[in-house]
């Protein structure tokens, strides 16, 4: 129930911040337009990049042995992380600064200076962040999100409203960034039993598990960010802003999986350390069960409304249609891919997440640059998706040989039942507007045929799961159940 509940907290809070940044890139999108959009995601992408150096799989190494370690080896892991963390940031400055013409020149916009800056807030977050994931506070990590989304698009929306253009965006950024870090950090500190400077026997066991695990790192910013890297030498900053744009939808449906692969993580971690590694099967099946509970009617609704979605954004954005349905596939996939990954780091076995991700990274790699230069915003998208899919089956032969597990089939199957319902009742609404209604909003009847079709599939999944009908009463208050539902 406590892990039910801190996968929804932490979800929301997840969901809450995306919905904040969908709108700032709506704003942004209509007021600067998709080239200043496409600059700033370069900048992003560039960052995204270069900061896997900088952490080196730190940060998941320090929410491991923080989870897996009590009193004063907490706080001594943490500080032999951070410290670990700023010293590759130093090196990395230097190296930014010294090539600063050739990153200025591939961005087109002098942002050298900016990136070096986004990589000290992003580095300052991420290890307070995996500190409280280390500490079971993920739901508290993930309140964050919200907080730091809304700090950073409240400053862009309000400094672009008073004329600033592109430097709104990279203020904003790193102020919210930065905001979150500060705070989550005095509750790290209130958190540890007592401080304890790190020993060699802390730094030797960070990076022993950091350095397989930073691979995992490097995956998720290859599924994040290798097609807007490799669409930058290709096409326009128009068509990235296009892509990106699509993208932000997109991502939109992952963030259930990741919450809850990031909940069961560090249980899983102190499960495994105290009973075994067939204690940890059964979490595992439940993430299994619940991977696709977002992002499977996502994609039956991405088909159905993609091009009103992208409309919201601004007329030349529905030329992002199709890679917006190619993009949600790659994400319905990956939510099945992470837990995977997600299991073979929680019971210590870093060696093998990083064989599967590297056959994505490579995959991916080749994929974008052999697809992109030919079929361009499609090849990107569609070079993600199969990707993925060759490492989620890599995945799952590696992880049959470590645990026995059973993927839970019948569950999945009513997952797709249920969106093939609404699905229907979404179609019948598209066409009834189309007939008979004339209104004018877009917005409004993206909203409405959103809400309606979310509630059309919980519904029809509350009548054909029992499991998950069961999943939702136990994780409701006992005030709000009814006394003849009871818990039973």
């Amino acid at each position: 129930m406590r892990l039910g509940q801190t996968s929804v907290v932490h979800f929301g809070s997840r969901f809450l911040a995306s919905a904040l940044g969908f709108a700032a890139t709506v704003f942004i999108a209509r007021f600067l337009g998709s080239s200043t959009l496409g600059t700033y995601y370069l900048v992003l992408s560039t960052v995204s990049w270069l900061g896997i150096v900088v952490t080196m799989g730190i940060p998941e190494s320090i929410t491991k042995r923080v989870s897996e370690n009590d009193g004063g080896d907490q706080s001594a892991y943490a500080i032999a992380g951070v410290t670990l963390g700023f010293a590759l940031l130093l090196a990395m400055a230097i190296l930014v600064f010294s090539l600063e013409r050739w990153v200025n020149d591939y961005i087109g916009y002098p942002a050298s200076g900016v990136i070096v800056a986004f990589l000290f807030v992003k580095l300052a977050q991420s290890t307070v962040s995996s500190t409280l994931n280390g500490q079971r506070l993920v739901h508290v990590s993930g309140i964050f999100n919200p907080i730091r989304t809304g700090t950073r698009s409240l400053i862009q929306i309000g400094a672009i409203l008073v004329g600033y253009g592109i430097g709104a965006l990279f203020v904003g950024y790193a102020v919210g960034y930065l905001f979150v870090a500060v705070i989550g950090g005095m509750i790290v500190l209130r958190g540890f039993e007592r401080i304890a400077l790190p020993t060699r026997t802390h730094y030797r066991q960070i990076a022993e598990y950091a350095k397989f695990s930073w691979l995992g790192s490097l995956r998720s910013r290859a599924f994040n960010w290798v097609d807007v890297a490799v669409l930058g030498f290709f096409v326009s900053s128009s068509l990235v802003g296009i892509y990106t744009a699509a993208w932000n939808i997109a991502v939109f449906l992952i963030l259930f999986g990741g919450s809850l692969s990031e909940t069961l993580f560090p249980e899983m971690s102190a499960l495994s350390a105290e009973k075994g590694l067939d204690s940890v099967s059964d979490l595992f099946e439940t993430a299994l069960a619940y991977a696709g509970l977002i992002l499977i009617p996502g994609l039956v609704g991405g088909i159905l409304l993609g091009e009103r979605l992208l409309l919201v954004y601004g007329e030349e954005f529905t030329r992002g249609a199709t890679v917006l349905s190619v993009l949600i596939l790659a994400t319905l996939i990956q939510g099945y891919q992470r837990q995977f990954t997600a299991t073979l780091n929680a019971v210590d076995r870093p060696d093998l997440a990083f064989r599967i991700n590297a056959v994505f990274i490579v995959a991916n790699v080749v994929l974008n640059v052999g697809l992109i230069p030919f079929y361009g915003v499609i090849g990107a998208a569609g070079a993600t998706a199969a990707s993925v899919g060759v490492s989620l089956v890599v995945a799952y032969a590696t992880l049959s040989r470590v645990l026995e597990f059973s993927v839970p089939t019948d569950e999945i199957a009513r997952q797709w039942v249920s969106a093939g319902a609404m699905g229907v009742v979404v179609y019948g609404l598209l066409q009834a507007e189309s007939a008979y209604l004339d209104i004018n909003s877009n917005l409004v009847i993206v909203l409405f045929l959103v809400f309606l079709g979310a509630g059309a599939y919980f519904l029809s999944l509350l009548g054909v799961s029992a499991r998950f009908r069961k999943t939702v009463v136990d994780n409701i208050p006992d005030r709000l159940i009814p006394e003849w539902i009871g818990r039973g």
